[in-house]
């Protein structure tokens, strides 16, 4: 999940320019600005990496199975079961009925005391509502002001002369003096970061506009950037005739899968600790003492900006491995370390990656395990240099080096190239069946590094067509893991673009797509951009183990068509389960249980992209299958908020947009008939514009040569 780490370089800046009034570089065209500002000469280097001198995995990796698995009631059975945790959960209901958990609370307001000007400052530009924009990666035009001019200030200052140390010095006292966090927040979010975007603001040739369209995205305008404009090459072989996917066969072998994402262990989690302060990570000693009994840390974890106690995680751990002796392999997609983003090390990180490695091969000994890199493993977190950059102070060829060496204990030894080079890799794990791991740092619009050249990062996506083509040749089935959702904001618009264009070519080898990041229980549907009715891909995004922030801890199971002649690789069905947080610290006792099946309660035939979509468009139109779903998403949190409509467009949107800031391409339609049910007056302006942009589009596909753009 998405945090406020830029707020010194963004959000700062911004109230110094209107205390200060330091005059800034005039307006005028991109141009204009590119000629008067002075960088530092930089060229990226060759990189003369070729991809097929690579060694590739050619061998199963996983040993013949035939098993097949018990799988959850389809829809049109009714079933109820009532195992022992429910039991021993309705006796201690009945006991303690009247009770509230401890980690329940209300949502006071801070009570901060700024001076007269700051809370006139707050009141011209809501600094909360942009730093709660920034953390939850819903941008709007408050934050693109806000960035605009933290970007131009940070440009003057560094044509002006003032040293890296002086600007850093001077971040540091406008944030500690404005309140924005704490001192130490301050000091180590401004060292941290102040570096890496100096560095990279000294060598790009892009102005304010051009820089936040970047990292924003649609929010802040489609700008033309002939910098970050570029497209991969397909090869010229015709893509094969789409056929209608069929619906796995029912009792036939499958593999049971578990899948772990964002566990955010965090080593100095402590009970009782003050679970209610103001920095970005809570329940520590470092925190203080609470200041009332609803502030203080639960024994297994808390429901606010708190991450995983070690207890919690080895207890979880132990009854996956009890309750699912079964598993056959497990996907683990990343975010590993704790959210204190101010106080972290390299050496900090790569103790929590080795910790969690081991406890993973301890309790799960003899499981492939296939993971994927977070966006939190690199200190500062979203630091990921491409590989030409090759400075000691600079690379990040101390984590590569480390995952290729934690990783060999369940990876074949083929690839640890290409996670050396790039932290992603391809294993062949049955016949006819592969996986394909891909660094979603490289589409991360927060990693600074590609402000230089976001031209496919490490040639990551070249790779992955040319794995994909030889996976086409050699009648493989795909499944695609990776951390960030390709269609989530934190994605490059350009990346994300070109990431969809492959997914559409090789549709009939990617079967299923799985990825984490936003700690919500969701999923992604992918369309053919030239008919956007008819769906090609699903993309699962499984929940967190964390409970950071108003969320239960949860993973996912799911049940992959597995080896026999009709086989289609596809997802036959998937159930989330959680731990009630809430409960958990009420009786100091963790009960685990299945929150859902996919197929039973969404009532689904399959889970073949048609049905996603199908069920898509049925929470438009119904809204307690809405709100069964808005329940799943939050993992039935108790704290969870309400949904209003513009809220549920936005879930929905997300549902389907695989493709990041291009929401007026896909969502035209979903909000039209929200709208039209909400008998707005905006609802016969929506049909039109709907209907005429569709119309429009179905002719202009045709016209040979044309394309249209999409912002």
């Amino acid at each position: 999940m998405s945090n406020n780490v830029k707020i010194a370089c963004i959000l700062l800046l911004f109230y110094l320019n209107f205390l200060s009034a330091t005059p800034v570089i005039s307006s005028g065209s991109n141009t204009q600005r590119r000629r008067t500002r002075t960088t530092v000469p930089w060229k990226q280097p060759e990189d003369n990496w070729n991809i097929t001198d690579i060694p590739r995995s050619i061998l199963p990796h996983l040993p013949s199975k035939s098993t097949i698995h018990t799988l959850p009631a389809p829809a049109n059975i009714v079933y109820k079961t009532l195992d022992n945790d429910e039991k021993v959960l309705e006796r201690l209901h009945e006991i303690k009925n009247n009770e509230t958990a401890r980690t329940l609370w209300s949502k006071a307001e801070s009570d901060h005391h700024y001076s007269p000007f700051f809370d006139k400052a707050l009141k011209l530009m809501n600094l909360k509502q942009v730093a709660f924009e920034i953390e939850n990666s819903v941008m709007s035009k408050m934050s693109c002001t806000a960035c605009k001019a933290g970007a131009t200030l940070l440009q003057h200052y560094i044509k002006s002369g003032k040293s890296k140390e002086e600007i850093i010095k001077t971040i540091f006292q406008y944030c500690t003096n404005l309140q924005i966090q704490s001192s130490r927040v301050c000091e180590g979010v401004s060292s941290l970061f102040g570096n890496e975007v100096i560095y990279v603001l000294k060598r790009t040739n892009l102005g304010a506009d051009e820089i936040c369209s970047f990292i924003i995205g649609d929010a802040c305008g489609d700008i033309y950037n002939p910098y970050h404009e570029w497209e991969i090459e397909l090869p010229a072989i015709t893509k094969p005739t789409p056929h209608e996917l069929p619906i796995p066969k029912e009792n036939a072998p499958s593999f049971k899968v578990l899948h772990l994402s964002d566990t955010h262990y965090d080593p100095y989690y402590a009970e009782g600790s003050n679970a209610d302060c103001s920095e970005p990570l809570c329940c520590r000693i470092t925190n203080g003492r609470p200041r009332h009994v609803n502030a203080a840390a639960g024994k297994w974890g808390d429901y606010r900006k708190c991450d995983m106690p070690k207890r919690t995680l080895d207890h979880m751990y132990k009854h996956i491995a009890e309750v699912h002796p079964d598993i056959d392999y497990i996907l683990w997609t990343g975010d590993l370390p704790p959210h204190d983003i101010w106080n972290q090390t390299k050496e900090e990180n790569l103790k929590v990656l080795k910790e969690t490695v081991k406890q993973m091969a301890e309790v799960f000994p003899g499981i492939p395990i296939f993971p994927a890199l977070g966006n939190h493993e690199s200190a500062p977190v979203n630091s990921f240099p491409p590989p030409y950059v090759q400075q000691v102070d600079s690379s990040i060829n101390w984590l590569y080096d480390a995952l290729a060496e934690e990783w060999q204990k369940w990876l074949p030894p083929s690839v640890s190239y290409t996670i050396k080079r790039g932290a992603f890799y391809s294993v062949l794990v049955r016949p006819g069946f592969r996986i394909i791991s891909i660094n979603m740092n490289y589409c991360n619009n927060k990693n600074w590094w590609l402000l230089l050249n976001s031209t496919d990062p490490a040639t990551q996506l070249q790779w992955i067509i040319y794995e994909l083509q030889s996976a086409e040749f050699s009648n493989e089935k795909v499944h695609i893991i990776g951390h960030i959702p390709p269609g989530h904001p934190d994605c490059l618009k350009i990346w994300s673009r070109n990431y969809y264009k492959i997914i559409q070519r090789y549709e009939s080898t990617v079967t299923a797509q799985f990825f984490g990041h936003t700690h919500f229980d969701e999923f992604e549907v992918f369309y053919d951009t030239e008919d956007i009715s008819r769906p090609t891909n699903i993309a699962y995004i499984g929940p967190s183990v964390t409970p950071y922030y108003d969320l239960n801890p949860g993973y996912r199971i799911y049940y992959i068509d597995g080896d026999h002649d009709a086989t289609t690789r596809l997802v036959v069905d998937h159930e989330t389960w959680i731990m009630n947080l809430k409960e958990a610290n009420l009786y100091d006792f963790p009960i685990y249980y299945k929150l859902y099946s996919a197929r039973n309660a969404y009532n689904l035939k399959a889970l073949r992209p048609t049905d996603w979509d199908e069920y898509t468009a049925s929470l438009t139109d119904d809204q307690d299958k809405f709100d069964q779903y808005f329940k799943h998403y939050w993992k039935a949190s108790p704290v969870r908020p309400s949904c209003d409509a513009d809220c549920r467009k936005r879930i929905l949107c997300d549902a389907k947009s695989g493709r990041s800031h291009d929401r007026k391409f896909f969502c035209a339609e979903v909000e039209a008939k929200l709208d039209s049910s909400n008998g707005s007056w905006r609802s016969w302006i929506y049909r039109g514009i709907s209907f005429s942009f569709n119309a429009l589009y179905s002719v202009t596909a045709k016209i040979p040569g044309y394309v249209m753009s999409f912002g």
